[in-house]
């Protein structure tokens, strides 16, 4: 018998019987309507529909992730199909990833039973997935979970663990949510994708310094001007299908490919680094360390001198000087940071992580005043919360700028306090210093496009954007929607909606905006359609997330936006329930 690991989601349509003898023959027009639609959506995120039966869908993907998307995608179609608005068709989803067995064009087995058991717990449009697909999907999703603890379902003998799909993470500075599955670019001269390292131990604390160390790796690569250095996001995407360096350079059209592993044994570290060009896949130069716990982080300047040095043949002393940032003093402070920032990349996946990231991030604090670094994502993870304390978050930040001026993090943390203070002047000269320290980050790229879109400087968030989408061709979405932003800002209303509907998933931002692009253009039934399917996905939105989340050096600009959304039929803050 063959078999194969796979996810598996199971729908069904909540209340199908009840319809059916209300309207037999407009329920199953509906249901047929229905079906062609999954069908397409499934087609679209790579999976396989193998089993229908009555209002029941199965289907297949070999990607987790793809499998949560097209869940998602499914019920807000639905949510959004104005044919049927009095009474929309919702299904409830069931996600499990399994081994199963494979019989002609239909897989059997008990993993086929536990998704359709997850289904059956799951209330009309929810979306319901076990533990094993939750596990797999956790660092790189941008949806929030609920985890509803370990459920007993019939005929199935041990306990699942089931989480249930709130709403989004939200914009995460460490989280991947890639907008694309194949790019294909031309090789840059001085370019380097950074693999991230892998340990062969299962310890969480040995993944945690491998996720660290290589993060602190690209960002010291980074401060390189004359390299350029693809984002984690991408390589780490890559990790999931492709390992070949040869591979990895013609999807991210780079010359060099760093790869290697890292491990803690006792006091010391054992770091293995190849790096090898993609043209033939020849090793130009590779390196053993085994250096003292203690001595890791100077160790990490010197690999960077040596990597720098192979590729551009020759880099002036003052070049690496200012590519050198200050350490925390101690490695102690280091390990907890690396805790606090697992954290800080789950984001909003689960109630809990910024507050545990918090704590982290504070006890690295305690064991080093003087780390920047860790002052600066206490502050960006704090923000996230609903108590968070705004003039202790500006306090930590200046002090982290004391401690290190050069803290392109620091600076990017501080531009965003100003900018929601509305004091954009203030602002503006942090942008400048994050840009300047870190020439090489997407992520702060993308930021920064959004700050000159909010002082009516647009076509430099533009070039921003593309700067960003060329270092990282899977740049998740909450960077990619800010050029709907500022196509917004531009007054080009139809490539604003034309760019938000081809994005792989909807934000709360990209239908805001959208929205108010179709009102411009005299869309009205459009924009509502989409502001529908917004409060479909977030029944609680309203103007208030507009007047809390958007900042504009002209008051106007918001001020229309606003009243834009309220014809296309977002509610006041007033008028939420």
């Amino acid at each position: 018998m063959e078999r194969r690991l796979a996810t598996i989601l199971v729908a069904d349509v909540s209340g199908f019987s009840r319809l059916m003898e209300i309207d037999e023959e407009g329920t199953a027009a509906r249901m047929r309507d229905c079906l062609s639609m999954t069908q397409t959506e499934i087609a679209k995120t790579n999976g396989r529909l193998f089993k229908t039966m009555g209002d029941a869908i199965l289907a297949e993907f070999s990607s987790p992730m793809n499998a949560m998307r097209c869940a998602i995608s499914i019920r807000d179609t639905l949510a959004s199909n104005e044919q049927y608005q009095a009474e929309p068709l919702k299904l409830r989803f069931g996600l499990h990833l399994a081994d199963v067995m494979v019989e002609g064009e239909d897989l059997i087995g008990d993993g086929v039973n536990v998704a359709a058991r997850i289904q059956q717990a799951a209330e009309p449009g929810e979306i319901f997935v076990s533990g094993s697909v939750f596990d797999q999907i956790r660092r790189t999703t941008p949806y929030s979970f609920r985890d509803l603890g370990k459920q007993n379902f019939k005929n199935i003998s041990e306990a699942i663990r089931v989480y249930c799909v709130t709403g989004e993470a939200g914009s995460h500075r460490f989280q991947v949510a890639p907008t694309r599955l194949q790019p294909q670019t031309e090789k840059r001269p001085h370019s380097l994708a950074v693999l991230p390292l892998v340990t062969s131990s299962n310890d969480e604390d040995q993944q945690f310094l491998a996720d660290g160390f290589t993060e602190d790796l690209v960002f010291e690569l980074g401060r390189f001007r004359k390299l350029f250095i693809t984002a984690l996001s991408a390589t780490r995407t890559l990790l999931e299908s492709d390992k070949d360096p040869r591979r990895v350079g013609e999807l991210l059209g780079v010359r060099y490919v760093l790869n290697g592993s890292i491990r803690k044994m006792g006091s010391r570290v054992r770091l293995s680094l190849t790096l090898t060009e993609t043209d033939g896949g020849t090793v130009v130069w590779s390196e053993r360390l085994n250096p003292g716990f203690e001595e890791l982080l100077d160790g990490l300047e010197d690999v960077v001198s040596r990597i720098a040095s192979t590729l551009l043949g020759r880099i002036e002393e003052t070049d690496i000087s200012a590519a050198r940032r200050k350490k925390p003093e101690s490695m102690n402070a280091y390990e907890l940071h690396l805790r606090g920032l697992e954290h800080h990349r789950l984001g909003g996946v689960t109630d809990e992580n910024y507050r545990e990231a918090v704590k982290w991030f504070g006890r690295a604090i305690e064991a080093d005043p003087s780390y920047a670094r860790a002052q600066a994502m206490y502050t960006c993870s704090g923000a996230n919360l609903s108590d968070f304390d705004l003039e202790e978050g500006i306090k930590r930040i200046e002090r982290a700028l004391e401690s290190d001026p050069n803290e392109p993090e620091a600076h990017r943390i501080r531009a965003s306090i100003f900018q929601y203070q509305g004091k954009f002047e203030l602002a503006r000269p942090h942008v400048e210093k994050a840009l300047e320290l870190s020439p090489n980050d997407p992520f702060i790229r993308a930021k920064s496009a959004n700050f000159y879109s909010s002082c009516g400087e647009a076509k430099r968030s533009l070039e921003h954007l593309d700067a960003a989408e060329r270092l990282d061709p899977f740049l998740p979405v909450w960077c990619v929607e800010e050029r709907l932003i500022a196509l917004y800002v531009l007054g080009r209303f139809e490539e604003a909606v034309d760019f938000g509907i081809k994005l792989p998933f909807q934000t709360r931002r990209s239908r805001i905006y959208r929205a108010a692009s179709l009102v411009a253009l005299d869309k009205l039934e459009a924009a509502r359609a989409v502001i529908t399917e917004a409060l479909k996905a977030v029944p609680e939105l309203t103007t208030e997330y507009v007047e809390m989340g958007e900042h504009y050096a002209d008051r106007s600009v918001k001020d229309t936006l606003i009243d834009r959304l309220m014809r296309a039929g977002l509610p006041g803050a007033s008028q939420s329930s």
